[in-house]
């Protein structure tokens, strides 16, 4: 998720040899092991591990430019798959192959890419250039071919640049085929934080945050993040509290204010919620004045898988006048729990089960820290929809981290003693927007320089340290990896400020992997490492 341009004209001398086999070699030093390729002999054979249906499912899926009607008279120029934003539902079974193939007509030579996002496929399927592949040019197509052998709620999205924070992504839902669980119908609920094409792109946005804080004094004397900062000495910038239009911005100090968020706290989240303002949240694409209505009927259970899509924004949701059973987080189960709200970062899932009351229900996605929502509606009898801005009584109940569920049985890790540590510091701050991880921003020009090495068939822990005043969900591809203590199994996990979070995975996806802050443009500056498997 580096610059577009430098990745671009990295990739324009790739040649055809595939930027995964450049990832491959060992650096000029003689420095770096030797690693497994992401098209490898072992990649293939973890594949004809899998188990196949034998059905394939064919997709195209064209990213080119489109006007996005948000609803409420509000549209957006942005990027987007087939013309919509959440793009078109891909549902499948286990053990079907998914043959998806991504025809690029973006403007100005944008070269893109898709990442599966949650799936244990193979490596070199796995959309991220030029790891794991060469990006796909303007013009060019690109068939990704994998078997799907896991059940559960995922997506997919670009992993070029900031591409994803625009419009490009849609729910991939892969269903079990022996599926446990009892109920009448399902809702898949997108939700998404936006800005482009509204007042700026993700580009803008990013170059704005890449100036940093600067010389400005945040109150805690570190200046290495906003938590806690005296907002006395901010007079005059636009602070996103909705006062100024969505077109202004302002400086201090020279430095531009537009897309800056400034303020934005959450106990929930440790401290500093967010660094970006975004005009609209949405729910499945649309705004909160003219939402996504999902009709049922009274008595009916059903199932709501929740994506949380966003850049920059955790989302505690709600739906008035229900209790959510929590069944399942990233596509694993966990023992059920019921709740009146949950917390979802940037790239988590959550499934929940609910029993329909009679009448209309706003379903609120409050942005956490931001004093800003999305909302959708559950309507089941008669009855005037609530205003816009409705935040129920259940956003204050009882809501769980993630950290307090726990897998379900047959999904646990069995006990065993890890066979390879890795310490990852999250590093970095607002001053210099120098996001990291352990201390070094991750080099799209050297991406196999400084990998965490692992070996086929053993049993690695990543310990997670945030040094840093701003929480980080934490992404591994390719794998899902436990919470501590029988944890629930994920593969996106919010990390706090300040604090430690310890799991663990079984090495048994061979090939290159990232691993990540999903928070699109801490991402972006180099809070990104490679995963790799040694040859």
């Amino acid at each position: 998720m580096n610059s577009i341009n430098r990745r671009s004209v990295l990739l324009a001398g790739l040649g055809v040899a595939g930027a995964g086999a450049l990832a491959a070699c060992s650096s000029s030093s003689g420095s770096t092991p030797s690693l497994l390729s992401p098209s490898g002999s072992a990649v293939g054979a973890a594949e004809k591990k899998r188990p196949s249906t034998g059905k394939v499912r064919n997709v195209t899926l064209t990213a080119a430019p489109a006007m996005l009607d948000l609803g409420g008279g509000v549209m957006a120029k942005s990027w987007a798959f087939s013309g919509q934003t959440p793009g078109k539902e891909i549902r499948l079974s286990v053990g079907d192959t998914l043959a998806a193939e991504l025809s690029n007509q973006l403007p100005n030579k944008t070269t893109t890419s898709i990442h599966w996002h949650g799936l244990a496929l193979r490596s070199d399927m796995d959309g991220v250039p030029p790891v794991t592949q060469k990006a796909v040019r303007v013009g060019s197509n690109f068939t990704y071919r994998f078997l799907t052998d896991a059940p559960g709620t995922y997506f997919f999205h670009p992993h070029v640049g900031v591409q994803l924070d625009r419009g490009l992504y849609a729910p991939l839902i892969v269903e079990d085929s022996k599926e446990p669980l009892s109920y009448d119908d399902e809702w898949v609920v997108v939700l998404d934080d936006w800005v482009d094409g509204v007042t700026g792109t993700p580009d803008e946005v990013l170059a704005e945050l890449r100036q940093g804080m600067g010389g400005m004094d945040m109150g805690d004397g570190s200046g290495s993040g906003h938590s806690g900062h005296d907002m006395g000495d901010m007079e005059g910038m636009d602070m996103g509290d909705g006062s100024a239009s969505p077109s202004s911005s302002s400086s201090s100090g020279g430095m531009s204010m537009k897309f800056m968020l400034m303020g934005a706290e959450s106990e929930l989240l440790g401290g500093d919620a967010g660094d970006v303002k975004y005009p609209y949240h949405l729910v499945n694409g649309r705004v909160p004045a003219d939402p996504d209505i999902y009709r049922g009927k009274p008595g009916k259970r059903v199932r709501l898988r929740i994506i949380n899509a966003g850049g920059d924004t955790a989302y505690r949701v709600a739906l008035g006048g229900h209790k959510l059973t929590i069944t399942h987080t990233d596509g694993f189960p966990v023992e059920h729990q019921q709740v009146d709200a949950l917390l979802i970062g940037m790239g988590e899932r959550y499934d929940v089960l609910v029993t329909l009351e009679d009448g209309v229900f706003p379903l609120v996605a409050l942005a956490e820290g931001k004093d800003a929502s999305g909302m959708a509606l559950v309507r089941t009898g008669s009855g005037s929809a609530p205003q816009a801005s409705v935040r129920t009584k259940e956003l204050n109940g009882r809501i769980l981290s993630a950290s307090q569920l726990q897998a379900a049985d047959d999904v646990r890790l069995a006990s065993k003693k890890a066979d390879r540590v890795h310490r990852i510091e999250l590093t970095g701050g607002m001053d210099k927007y120098n996001w990291a991880i352990n201390g070094k921003a991750f080099d799209m020009d050297d991406p196999s320089a400084n990998p965490l090495l692992v070996e086929e068939g053993q049993r690695v822990r990543l310990e997670f340290v945030n040094t840093t005043e701003m929480w980080h969900p934490m992404h591994l591809h390719g794998h899902t990896y436990q919470l501590a203590s029988g944890g629930p199994r994920k593969d996106t996990a919010i990390v706090l400020p300040k604090k430690k979070l310890s799991v663990e995975f079984d090495a048994d996806n061979p090939g290159q992997w990232m691993l990540h802050c999903h928070n699109a443009y801490h991402g972006e500056v180099g809070m990104m490492a490679l995963v790799a498997y040694q040859a």
